[in-house]
């Protein structure tokens, strides 16, 4: 089969064609904004791209076109695949149809540490011989993909709770029908799509409908996530984050974190990844590999040797001194976490948080209320509000003047570099290639250097 994928450097699209080509089926692809790691991916597997939506490209000939959720009604090739009447369908639809029929799905889903969870749970079903397949919104170092086909049983999955496609408004994750969930948290986010709060949990409680009887769900014991769970809930639930469920502790090592279940602990570990989010996406996931039969025990063991995920708190590099960082942070609440677990683990140092406001929620302003609180434990912000739409400046104004904001990158760049003194840490973060700023900032820095 040719597919053709329109939207296919979005993390998910690309996974998609990743899978498609493991499974023997022709793949090419079309998008108007190519960065790596996706781009990269793409061309190291032969997968032809195509700049842009051009109509002409209905000639390539696909058997079917697989339309990503960045594709709206005007797109000039949705627009000739419909005219035509050539056969399409969602990227979630052609994944659940093709590749997870008859797999017992892993998805992990949430507001926060999809990504992380997701990668943690993959790697424990890794390290235990499971082999899984899976697809992940990013690219676990362990791995260096963001998907992989296997001939494995399982099947791990990122569910995401954003529409599916132009034509399907439904949350991606209920075409997953997975046997295993991980509900990690729920806040509101996606305010492009979502109205509030409410209109998620509803989504949320959609996924639950469709695990069945003998298949688990494991639960951040979050209001809102109870909820959620009150509304019906037909098969095995375990809470986590409680003290009667799964839970985290100190242990007796310094920095090192036990888990346990109830009044049972199961070991310590002291985890590569910084964080008390991060300690929870590691219980969830504990918790999702016990259901297909990799003891806690184990899990906790396998953990020490976890490398991370790329644009997760990753080191881009280290430049007179001053050590530059990437993270995928967007929203107040994971901006909030990453910084605070940057201070712990990097007490001495001085903060430096180059920001991008680049979600649909961050450009609608939904959250710009809540973003100075986010970087309060920041020593110096710099942020890039270029056609950003309302008044970063006013937003970050109760952080005095220790918050810059720049419509201009470049000027951004210097600002920070004319800052950075020896020892300090330089935390970026942004869901988007941010025009190539750990670069730009690394570069300078090498130049004052010189």
């Amino acid at each position: 089969m040719h597919i053709h994928i329109l939207g296919i450097c979005g993390t998910f699209m690309g996974g998609v064609a990743l899978l498609a080509r493991s499974a023997g089926h022709k793949v090419t692809g079309c998008d108007a904004n190519v960065y790596p790691p996706m781009s990269t991916q793409l061309e190291a597997e032969g997968i032809a791209l195509v700049q842009g939506y051009d109509a002409s490209q209905i000639d390539i000939g696909a058997d079917v076109y697989v339309v990503g959720n960045a594709i709206s009604r005007g797109n000039p090739l949705l627009e000739a695949i419909l005219d035509r009447g050539l056969p399409y369908v969602s990227g979630p639809q052609w994944l659940a149809e093709h590749v997870l029929q008859d797999k017992w799905v892993l998805a992990v889903a949430g507001t926060h540490g999809k990504t992380t969870t997701t990668s943690l749970l993959t790697y424990l079903l890794d390290a235990a011989g499971l082999n899984p397949g899976f697809l992940v919104g990013g690219v676990p170092l362990d791995f260096g993909v963001s998907a992989r086909l296997t001939d494995s049983a399982f099947f791990v999955i990122e569910a995401d709770e954003y529409d599916t496609a132009f034509c399907d408004k439904r949350s991606k994750f209920v075409h997953y029908r997975p046997r295993t969930a991980v509900l990690n948290n729920l806040e509101f986010d996606h305010a492009d799509i979502f109205p509030d709060l409410a209109a998620i949990e509803t989504q949320f409680h959609h996924l639950v409908r469709t695990i069945p009887r003998g298949g688990r769900i494991i639960a951040n014991a979050e209001d809102s996530l109870r909820r959620v769970m009150a509304r019906g809930c037909w098969s095995e639930l375990e809470w986590f984050g409680c003290a009667d469920g799964w839970h985290v502790g100190d242990g007796a090592a310094p920095g090192s974190t036990v888990f346990a279940l109830g009044e049972k602990s199961f070991g310590e570990v002291l985890l590569p990844m910084l964080g008390e989010h991060n300690r929870l996406n590691a219980l969830a996931a504990i918790a999702a590999a016990r259901h297909v039969g990799v003891q806690p025990s184990f899990a906790i063991e396998a953990l020490a040797d976890f490398k991370g995920i790329k644009r997760r708190m990753e080191l881009r590099g280290l430049a007179r001194g001053v050590a530059v960082y990437d993270d995928f942070a967007h929203h107040p609440t994971a901006i909030a976490t990453t910084v605070a677990g940057l201070r712990r683990r990097e007490p001495a140092g001085r903060i430096l948080a180059v920001l991008e406001p680049r979600s649909n929620t961050m450009k609608l302003g939904t959250m710009k209320d809540r973003l100075a609180e986010s970087l309060g434990e920041a020593d110096l912000i710099y942020c890039y509000a270029k056609d950003l739409g309302w008044d970063a400046a006013g937003a970050l104004h109760p952080l005095g003047a220790k918050a810059r904001v720049f419509d201009d990158l470049d000027q951004l760049v210097s600002a920070a570099v004319r800052d950075a003194d020896s020892g300090d840490h330089v935390l970026v973060m942004s869901n988007g290639g941010f025009g190539g700023v750990h670069q730009k900032l690394l570069d300078a820095l090498s130049v004052g250097a010189a």
